[in-house]
This record gives C-alpha cells, sequence and structure tokens, in this order.
C-alpha cells in the first residue's frame, strides 16, 4: 500500500512529533528526514539524553531533567523508545510515528548498522560511543514485539494518542512518509501503514 493514498487524512500541523520503535527499525533515519523536511529540531534521545562519551549512562535524574527541557520546547522531532521516559515525552507529543518493523527488518538493520559504523560512534550517538552490538542487544530486538509493543499500545491508549499514531511496518513505507512529509507540512492522522 501506498503510503500516500493509505493515509486517512492529509499531514497536518504537529509541531511535537515522536518516533518510536524497535532498535534497527530506522527511527533515526527518518526522524532525521522528516526534521529537515518539516523543519523541526531533531532531538536523539541517545545522543542528547542517555550516553556520555565511553559508554556511561547519564544518571536517571539528570536524564528525566533534560527530557523535560527537551520537550518543554515548542517544535521537536525525538527518535527513540524510552519507554521509560513516556511520562515525560508522551504527554508534549502531538504525533508519534512507530516504525513496527519485522523482527527480521530490525535485526538486519542493526547488524548492518553495526558494519557500517564499525569502530566509531553514528552521527546520532555522542562521541566516544563506537558502534556495538551486544548479546542482549539480539535478545531484546528478538523479543520487542512481545516484551515492549503491548506497553507502548497502552501508554498510547494512556496519552490519548492512538489517533495520533503512524504505524510503519515496512522501509518502503517509511521512505514514503519520509518524501511525503517533504511535501506536506503536518501531523499524521492515525493509519497502519503495512
Amino acid at each position: 500500500m501506498n503510503v500516500a493514498s493509505g493515509l486517512k487524512s492529509t499531514l497536518t500541523e504537529a509541531d511535537r512529533i515522536l518516533v518510536i520503535g524497535c532498535p534497527g527499525s530506522g527511527k533515526s533515519t527518518l526522524a532525521k528526514q522528516i526534521s529537515e523536511a518539516l523543519g523541526l529540531r531533531y532531538i536523539s534521545m541517545d545522543r542528547d539524553f542517555y550516553w556520555l562519551p565511553g559508554w556511561k549512562k547519564r544518571p536517571r535524574d539528570e536524564i528525566d531533567s533534560l527530557i523535560a527541557t527537551a520537550v518543554a520546547e515548542e517544535r521537536w522531532i525525538m527518535d527513540g523508545t524510552g519507554l521509560s521516559s513516556f511520562h515525560l515525552r508522551l504527554p508534549r507529543a502531538e504525533a508519534v510515528i512507530w516504525l513496527r518493523m519485522p523482527r527480521y527488518a530490525c535485526l538486519y538493520g542493526a547488524i548492518s548498522r553495526v558494519f557500517r559504523y564499525f569502530g566509531r560512534s553514528r552521527p546520532e550517538r555522542p562521541a566516544g560511543c563506537p558502534e556495538h552490538l551486544s548479546l542482549e542487544a539480539l535478545v531484546y530486538i528478538w523479543n520487542f514485539e512481545r516484551d515492549a509493543a503491548p506497553l507502548i499500545e497502552t501508554a498510547l491508549r494512556d496519552y490519548g494518542l492512538v489517533n495520533s499514531t503512524v504505524t510503519i511496518r515496512s522501509r518502503e513505507a517509511a521512505s514514503e512518509l519520509a518524501a511525503l512529509g517533504r511535501a506536506t507540512r503536518g501531523a499524521f492522522a492515525a493509519e497502519e501503514v503495512p
């Protein structure tokens, strides 16, 4: 299905957009494309909140403070699922893009990213955090639909974002959405795209 024809309504005004999904689904790529297309500040949860050089994780209270400051801004697009910060981010979001790719697509995305950035930091990570992939990350990706998806569904319902969530299920659909974003300024009507 074509994203443009599959959306029930044209993209309208959305100044604060979350891009969520399994690791390796393409959240950062899509968020950066939409950021450029719509003139929204791009925020990477990994780079801007969670990690310090050398893969040192910030203290939780500092993470929450940084997130609260960022979401208070009027215009942004943020990539990262971060279930533990949904209570800070979802109340301010006007739209959510959920990259709900098949497991194999996420595994491929995560593994190919390691080869692409091996030994160096990706742009959406802080300096000093070279790309790597652990068994724990692979297990998380493998079990994402079973473990994380139900929590995401509940949170979207609880925060009233079900009708402003676009679910993307393929890389082709993500590319179409990015192209549509370039052509149209706006928020996303609730829709599931195969």
